[in-house]
């Protein structure tokens, strides 16, 4: 069990990198010849949030996001570092020990199913999780060695797969760490002290370590008492394409977790609306982390090696559902996970005329191996106990025993059988993924050129359940064609047209049927480990408008497999064949050097694409999908280096969406925030920045669903089949307006 984090480690944490990084800086200064005169001003910066793609790209809803706007926008949580991605939202339903959870082009993508991330070229998507499909945790990430962000929309791309079918984004690293330290209050009870620094060491190279230590409370009842210590150092030397860099990280937290909470007991005043009916639900995660990158270039090629070694442990108490299964006890479980994660990237690039025509192509393989622990507990206050309750039917399968006298269950909601061993499911899983890849691009003209790429997943797994004693190994391939054609420029104005096949994995455990509500039912048939998707984009891109750019994009995606979000398991499953479709139009206009104003509105349905028989497999009433929403907007402004003044506005709006699965009613009305970032530079060395979230206070919901739950033990159990009332909502609030205030030094 990892340990909770004291107070006191994350101090001398801080304390240690910043010793670090002063003797970096002396180092450094003794070397440095070009230093700026005390008091200079600094030249002005252009204020640009997004590199233009016109003429590179391959569709209108990839972009390249840069460190101006990471450094500029107000972002409350690590997370939301990905909202710079247009019409990307990221939520929360829990605490902050927890991944978050993302909302894109119409898809609740849960804690990261169908949304893959990369961080230094390392995945941070965990398939065969203990909490959900494709779990990503961002909370290692240091936001201030952030370099910038590249994205993807659909599965347009030969390169991106597990998760990336509907989104993608690669975090780049900075490799040259300005000299800072920096303090952070806020009235949420949160501090947050920072320390980095670049060191360079001749010849192009240069070393950077930096870390951070932070204590975060909130409005919640109890209070959180999260805290977190992260550190990070990079060694690299020359540039990305031609250089190498060796990147190490450590992340560790503990703190409460507070789930979506049923409103009824809100109404009824049983808790407050920043309360918990269970206030013993914690999570505690630790990580750590190499990797590495080599890149070598020559005349119109290049090699590119990425290699990681991740090892992660996760535990997480949750109760959803309160007293419904263990009228006495309660239904508080435990989800421990221990993993390994190894692999090895390479992609050979190269450039070439035939015939006058302009041919660039690339191949390569990814290969990604996971050797994981995953079981689940139920406790009481975080203790164990030695019985399980489920609320599904009994099956025969090993290690359901009758029910221990004191199991006090009821029979008319639960099946009860006793732990083996502590657990009510155990199982060792491992993974392997082998991506092989192509892709060519020819310049047909200097108005048309075309991409086509092929990508060939091999997939191996093998599950053993230590409660039932089964073990069983499969494997399955998947042949994912991708295409796009570009059309111009003309008139600063170029089209789009992309299609393909992209996917996602399944969790093992529902493959082999290993864990009770995992997979699919099974008159459907075995769960497939790989469940493609299939899309399709028209888009355009323009610059004719001066001063502003603007891309717009209409798409359609099916899904042989929707995953669905299952709150009794915490945890998703596999469902229906599902379809959106739906139009994104994004912009950024500059009036002024200093000055960017941007929108990204995102408009989309969404509804299962399956017969009545087969909804009614899935226990669905109808087609619509819980938790898609049908809009997703956003209006930002950012300033730089407006004299001694810089910052940033943001407007989120997250639209109505259905939380019954199958149903379109009820729905939740989503939610509106305003945050503000405003900064000023007191002198060469020294700046602040007050951080203000929720600027208009709004009273909404974070996140919500529908489903049952007993809110104390003896009491009323509402039928959501029958009733359809707001006895079954259970919301997560929209956090209080509150601020933060922070110092930066530089030396």
């Amino acid at each position: 069990m990892i340990l909770a984090m004291r107070a006191r480690a994350g101090g001398k944490l801080a304390l240690l990198a910043t010793a670090a990084v002063l003797a970096l800086r002396v180092q450094a200064a003794r070397a440095a010849d070009d230093a700026a005169p005390p008091g200079q001003v600094s030249e002005v910066v252009v204020t640009a949030s997004r590199q233009d793609l016109l003429g590179t790209a391959d569709t209108a809803s990839q972009g390249v996001i840069t460190r101006t706007e990471v450094e500029l926008r107000p972002i409350f949580r690590v997370g939301q570092l990905y909202e710079t991605v247009p019409g990307l939202v990221v939520t929360i339903h829990s605490g902050e020990g927890k991944a978050n959870q993302y909302l894109l082009r119409g898809f609740n993508l849960d804690h990261g199913t169908d949304f893959a991330s990369f961080v230094d070229s390392m995945p941070v998507n965990r398939p065969t999780n203990a909490h959900g499909q494709g779990y990503s945790d961002q909370n290692f990430l240091i936001p201030q060695v952030v370099g910038g962000l590249d994205y993807t929309k659909g599965p347009y791309y030969a390169e991106i797969g597990d998760f990336g079918a509907v989104g993608s984004t690669h975090v780049n690293l900075i490799d040259d760490l300005p000299n800072t330290v920096s303090a952070t209050v806020g009235t949420q009870r949160d501090q947050e002290l920072y320390a980095g620094g670049t060191m360079h060491l001749g010849e192009d190279r240069r070393l950077w370590v930096a870390g951070a230590a932070s204590h975060f409370d909130g409005p919640w009842s109890p209070p959180e008492n999260f805290r977190k210590v992260v550190a990070a150092a990079r060694l690299s030397q020359g540039v990305a394409a031609d250089g190498y860099a060796l990147t190490a990280m450590y992340y560790k937290s503990g703190g409460g977790l507070l789930t979506d909470q049923p409103a009824r007991a809100i109404d009824a005043g049983a808790i407050g609306r920043f309360g918990t009916l269970d206030p013993t639900d914690r999570s505690e995660s630790e990580r750590m982390s190499l990797s590495g990158h080599f890149a070598r270039g020559g005349d119109r090629w290049t090699l590119n090696v990425d290699g990681f070694a991740i090892r992660s442990r996760m535990i997480l108490w949750n109760d959803f559902t309160h007293f419904l299964f263990d009228p006495v006890n309660g239904d508080q479980e435990q989800q421990d996970e221990a993993r390994t994660t190894l692999g090895l990237n390479a992609i050979l690039s190269r450039g070439a005329d035939i015939m006058g025509i302009g041919v660039e192509g690339q191949v390569g393989f990814q290969d990604r191996y996971d050797d994981v622990f995953i079981d689940r507990r139920h406790t009481v206050g975080r203790a164990v106990l030695d019985y399980c309750n489920i609320g599904l039917p009994a099956s025969p399968t090993a290690g359901q025993l009758p029910a221990p006298a004191d199991a006090h269950t009821d029979p008319a909601q639960a099946v009860a059988f006793r732990a083996l061993g502590g657990a009510c499911t155990s199982d060792t899983a491992r993974l392997n993924d082998l991506g092989l890849f192509g892709e060519v691009t020819v310049h047909w003209t200097d108005w048309l050129r075309m991409t086509a790429g092929l990508r060939e997943e091999v997939y191996n797994a093998h599950d053993r359940s230590l409660t039932t004693g089964f073990s069983g190994a499969t494997s399955q391939t998947l042949l994912q064609p991708k295409g796009s054609i570009a059309v111009g420029p003309f008139y600063k104005t170029e089209l789009y047209v992309s299609a393909g096949r992209g996917f996602h994995s399944e969790d093992v455990r529902g493959v082999f049927g290993t864990v009770p509500g995992e997979g699919q039912p099974g008159l459907l048939g075995r769960t497939p480990l790989l469940a493609p998707a299939e899309g399709f984009e028209v888009g355009m891109r323009t610059d004719l408008i001066p001063k502003t750019q603007v891309q717009v994009a209409v798409f359609r995606e099916d899904f042989q497999s929707e995953q669905r979000y299952v709150a009794d398991e915490g945890e998703d499953t596999a469902s229906a064949p599902s379809r959106r479709q739906g139009i994104e139009v994004s912009a950024q206009f500059r009036p002024l050097p200093w000055l960017e104003f941007n929108t990204d509105l995102a408009f989309s349905q969404a509804h299962y694409r399956a017969s009545a028989a087969t909804l009614a497999l899935f226990q669905l009433d109808g087609t619509s999908i819980a938790n898609a929403p049908s809009f997703i907007g956003s209006f930002g402004v950012l300033v730089n280096n407006a004299g001694p003044w810089f910052g940033g506005l943001q407007w989120r709006k997250l639209g109505a969406y259905p939380i019954s699965d199958g149903d379109a009613n009820p729905q939740d009305k989503g939610y509106s925030e305003i945050n503000l970032n405003i900064g000023y530079t007191i002198n060469d060395r020294l700046k602040a920045e007050l951080q203000v979230f929720n600027l208009a206070d709004s009273h909404l919901n974070s996140s919500a669903y529908f489903y049952q739950t007993r809110v104390a033990p003896g009491g009323p159990t509402p039928n959501c089949e029958i009733t359809r009332e707001s006895t079954c909502y259970q919301i997560h609030p929209e956090e209080p307006r509150s601020a933060r205030f922070a110092l930066t030094y530089a030396f």
